[in-house]
């Protein structure tokens, strides 16, 4: 079998599942426990709570852990919206493009009465610095864009926003899921208020994530009932997956360099077959500034779905989209946004690039989706 649907998850590291064991089997304590094994599981959150701030150029008190971008997407937009729902207008602004996570939880907040602007993107998915200064009102309370799009990788100018909205006491969040592991993410640099990633993405385990928020920010739980992370986030802490999450940004972030240049690589050579044996086909996104190893391409208006579908028969994985919303028949949020319309967006192909993927892999996919490409068009 084939991976090549990293956006969506990606394989636990070698690493990160060695480091998890001993706090499934021997080191199970409950990190508020205040016995021996309580201590050690305690010190081990605090490890990977060091190795995660250390990662992103933030405070070891800064990071909260999560099970994952959507709670903490979640419980940014919504405590935001409580905090500051005492004035007559609370406004949010978001792009068009972002994860469902946050456009479902703006969606709600809108029936709460809550005003938000979805802002436009242009053809390569890039959110406009005029469109973000034209969009504020004295009653923007918080801007949320997406450091990176998961479908088609394009990369958001977020320094330049947090430039543009400086001393306007407008909070500031990015969803870095996709992003944290793959590109150099430091929260100073850029600006934020607010960060969210999950470990999934960089080769830690599912249901751990983690949320940065600055120093001297408050935030109101989303879950109640203990004073775990610092009283934000209640319930007893997944010490293992916490671990994995710790040792896998660590492994990540010390193995970027190298591997953003191998899947840049993947990607052109990937790019370069497809030319040599598919009659037409569009790259969606921003061909340059973009995460090294995702390749978003529309092939001629035939089924995504179908060569998909072949493509696994074939023992090869890539998806249509998003995962998190593969269960619908609707075309891509993203690439409408974008200008493509319904055929083409239809016919999107993701083919996301990982750690343990290889040049001769790239081979092999480009000529079975050649093959695969030929045999659904003499369908047609």
């Amino acid at each position: 079998m084939i991976y090549a649907d990293n956006a969506s998850t990606t394989q636990l590291s070698k690493g990160a599942f060695e480091s998890m064991l001993p706090y499934l089997s021997s080191d199970y304590g409950n990190a508020s426990s205040r016995h021996m094994l309580g201590v050690r599981a305690q010190n081990a959150v605090k490890l990977a709570r060091n190795q995660i701030a250390n990662a992103i150029g933030a405070e070891n008190s800064e990071i909260i852990f999560t099970s994952c971008g959507s709670e903490s997407n979640n419980l940014v937009l919504q405590s935001v919206s409580t905090n500051l729902s005492t004035d007559k207008e609370t406004h949010i602004i978001t792009s068009s493009i972002e994860h469902h996570s946050v456009l479902s939880t703006c969606s709600m907040l809108e029936k709460r009465g809550i005003k938000v602007t979805y802002l436009p993107v242009d053809g390569r998915g890039v959110v406009s610095l005029s469109d973000v200064k034209r969009a504020l009102r004295p009653s923007t309370k918080l801007i949320s864009i997406m450091l990176a799009n998961n479908e088609i990788g394009t990369i958001q100018p977020i320094a330049e926003i947090s430039q543009l909205i400086k001393d306007t006491g407008i909070l500031f969040h990015v969803d870095a899921v996709q992003a944290v592991g793959h590109i150099q993410v430091n929260v100073s640099n850029l600006g934020v208020d607010f960060l969210t990633a999950s470990a999934h993405k960089f080769n830690g385990p599912k249901g751990s994530g983690f949320l940065y928020i600055r120093s001297g920010l408050k935030l109101h739980p989303l879950i109640y009932g203990g004073e775990q992370e610092f009283g934000i986030r209640a319930g007893t802490e997944n010490v293992a997956g916490i671990v994995g999450m710790g040792y896998a940004i660590w492994e990540s972030v010390k193995l970027i360099d190298y591997e953003s240049c191998r899947l840049k690589e993947m990607v052109k050579e990937t790019i370069r077959g497809i030319k040599d044996t598919v009659e037409t086909f569009l790259i969606n996104g921003d061909s340059d500034n973009k995460l090294p190893g995702i390749l978003n391409i529309s092939l001629n208006s035939i089924s995504g779905q179908s060569l998909m579908h072949i493509l696994s028969m074939k023992g090869i994985c890539v998806s249509t989209g998003s995962a998190c919303n593969s269960l619908s028949d609707e075309p891509s949020h993203v690439l409408l946004q974008i200008g493509r319309p319904k055929n083409i967006a239809n016919s999107q192909i993701r083919i996301s690039y990982g750690r343990y993927n290889t040049l001769e892999e790239v081979g092999v996919i480009v000529r079975e989706i050649s093959s695969s490409y030929k045999k659904i068009k003499n369908l047609l």
